[in-house]
């Protein structure tokens, strides 16, 4: 175990290390950078200033060299679009946002998801079933943009029920919650009933049928459990699209998450911050990955670490 840990968390950090250099070195070819607009009317010893505060004045691989070295003491740099204020204090104090929304969103998603899929399972081609699956189609289908943008128009402009943005009460996360749930509900509920078909299909679960266990013993002891493989998978990949997949839920109902800054730097080529919360998202990958593959032997324990051949 200890083995397979250490290597798992090799591989994170090649992929860390991979996804940083790529994006430095693509971001330094789009024409431009983040003080040409900035500087442009500065007198010229200003602007000379400017650029060798923030390193923009050296050789592209010095530079490349330079964020290494303070990439690995921790140190993400200072903001061009907000002097004073640095990267890693921005991700802090922004990213609990974000996941606090996303998560909550994230939890009802599984609970609804796996709820819908195993009665999809248990109804199959009846009328329960063709609604599960319309109700996946449209999450699967439906971009979050136009579905925040019903849901703005009518639950609030129309009915006045709940604000359509804002921050500060309980009742501005209500809206983007139900955003951002609508797609998780889909995936978990479309793949574990498909999950669940051909797990009771399986000979254990007729055993355990013939044993004289009730249907809830069957279902949720043996079925879900062996069923849960796919949900586990896809897991990771939603843990982080609480953060990646939240930007325009984010600008939309106004949550000063961390997708609003990085939708900004983006749009000025802030180079700081989109390296920053670029190693931040692959990080967050990483680990999410890494704690898949162990939970995958807590809920199949058929999954065993096996010693690779010399």
């Amino acid at each position: 175990m200890l083995r397979y840990a250490i290597k798992r968390i090799g591989y994170a950090v090649v992929t860390l290390f991979i996804v940083v250099t790529v994006t430095f070195f693509l971001m330094r070819s789009i024409p431009g950078d983040p003080l040409s607009h900035m500087a442009r009317a500065l007198p010229e010893q200003t602007r000379a200033n400017y650029y060798a505060k923030y390193g923009l004045d050296k050789p592209l691989f010095t530079q490349y060299l330079m964020y290494m070295k303070n990439l690995l003491r921790g140190d993400l740099g200072e903001s061009v679009l907000y002097p004073g204020r640095s990267v890693s204090e921005t991700i802090a104090k922004t990213s609990p946002i974000s996941g606090l929304v996303g998560g909550i969103a994230l939890a009802i998603g599984f609970v609804i998801g796996i709820t819908l899929g195993i009665i999809a399972a248990l109804n199959k081609n009846r009328w329960p079933d063709y609604l599960v699956m319309f109700v996946a189609i449209l999450g699967t289908t439906i971009p979050v943009f136009v579905f925040a943008s019903l849901l703005q128009y009518f639950v609030s402009v129309k009915l006045g029920w709940l604000p359509p943005s804002g921050w500060g009460q309980p009742r501005h996360l209500v809206l983007p919650i139900i955003v951002l749930s609508f797609g998780p509900v889909a995936s978990f509920a479309r793949y574990l009933k498909s999950s669940m078909l051909d797990t009771l299909s399986q000979d254990y679960i007729l055993t355990a049928q013939a044993k004289g266990l009730s249907q809830r013993d069957v279902i949720l002891r043996h079925a879900l459990r062996n069923s849960m493989l796919p949900i586990v998978t896809i897991l990771a990949g939603r843990i982080v699209g609480v953060f990646t997949g939240a930007f325009v839920v984010e600008r939309m109902f106004g949550v000063p998450g961390i997708g609003f800054y990085y939708i900004s730097s983006i749009n000025n080529n802030d180079y700081t911050m989109i390296l920053g919360t670029t190693v931040f998202y692959a990080a967050l990958f990483v680990i999410a990955q890494l704690v898949v593959d162990f939970v995958y032997m807590l809920v199949d324990p058929r999954i065993r670490i096996v010693p690779e051949s010399r």
